[in-house]
């Protein structure tokens, strides 16, 4: 009888218990940065996703982040596993070395976003913000808006005075009139149209698509493939239901935000909720708005978007 040498057993051992053909190792936790007034924020009040989970012995953890570029920061760290931003932040995320996958995105919603002025303001047209305050958030999908509209109008960033301020800050800026116009996104947008009577100027419409995107750090992308799918299959199934109730999903985020439920219903009018699979052109635009962003001096240099592709995106070899 053969005698069973201790490198034997090992294979042996590593045979029974290694996992059967296609199988994947579950996380024991997925942790999931969100905002407030983010699909995230949605999904983890109406609790689909532990539902779904738990069968599976997969936790999951949430953490809230005041900003998308604090979320991917916290991404790169290793703090989280997923998150949800705009354009914008991923590209400096990137900028600054963060290794993330883009997994999905959302439908284009260019009208959640615009410059607003006041309503007896005598700025009539986005050439009339020449040597003008305008209010953003740096770095932010507001600022590629205002970027493009500027460039439209014949104009350079150069043209007016970016004053970089975050959204509450700025509300206050716009109200008390030491800003000409804000650059904002919903639901401050409609927020501001609704009790500061704010004029638009200009949406997105036309200019940029505007996506929300899905990102997870590639370490749990390439490790948990099965499992960052199943969260982008929740979220496709929760924007079925928003896009189907938008008054229980105005209210659940009004409780989220402490905004009134009016102010979301308003915002998700023009909000499409949904998850897609990235493509080839959302890349390229990906890649226009990071270009944009270093040839205004706002990137350090240049960004190669499809540096963040998730394996699974990637054409296979012939």
């Amino acid at each position: 009888m053969r005698k069973l040498t201790t490198p034997l057993i090992a294979a042996l051992l590593l045979g029974l218990f290694s996992l059967p053909a296609g199988a994947q190792e579950k996380p024991q936790q997925i942790t999931i940065g969100y905002q407030k007034a983010n699909i995230f924020a949605l999904l983890k009040y109406r609790g689909t996703l532990e539902k779904t989970l738990e069968p599976q012995g997969v936790k999951v953890r949430w953490i809230e982040f005041p900003a998308g570029p604090q979320m991917l920061e916290g991404l790169n760290v290793g703090s989280i596993d997923l998150a949800a931003t705009g354009d914008a932040p991923p590209a400096f995320a990137q900028a600054a070395k963060a290794d993330l996958v883009y997994l999905a995105h959302s439908p284009p919603s260019p009208k959640t976003e615009a410059i607003v002025v006041p309503q007896d303001s005598a700025i009539r047209s986005v050439a009339d913000l020449k040597g003008k305050r305008v209010a953003l958030n740096k770095g932010s999908d507001v600022n590629y808006l205002l970027v493009s509209a500027l460039e439209q109008a014949g104009l350079s960033y150069k043209d007016i005075t970016p004053v970089y301020l975050p959204p509450s800050d700025a509300r206050a800026a716009f109200q008390r009139g030491s800003v000409d116009a804000w650059v904002i996104w919903d639901p401050y947008y409609a927020e501001v149209e609704t009790h500061a009577n704010a004029r638009r100027l200009k949406d997105a419409e036309g200019l940029v698509p505007h996506y929300t995107f899905y990102f997870a750090s590639r370490r749990f992308a390439e490790t948990y493939p099965d499992s960052a799918k199943q969260v982008i299959q929740q979220l496709g199934a929760l924007s079925d239901w928003a896009n189907g109730h938008p008054q229980e999903a105005a209210a659940i985020l009004a409780q989220s935000t402490g905004l009134d439920q009016a102010i979301w219903a308003r915002a998700i009018a023009r909000m499409p909720f949904g998850s897609q699979r990235m493509s080839p052109e959302v890349f390229r635009q990906q890649q226009q708005l990071a270009d944009k962003f270093t040839a205004i001096g706002l990137l350090p240099g240049k960004v190669d978007v499809n540096a963040a592709r998730w394996s699974e995106d990637k054409p296979e070899a012939p």
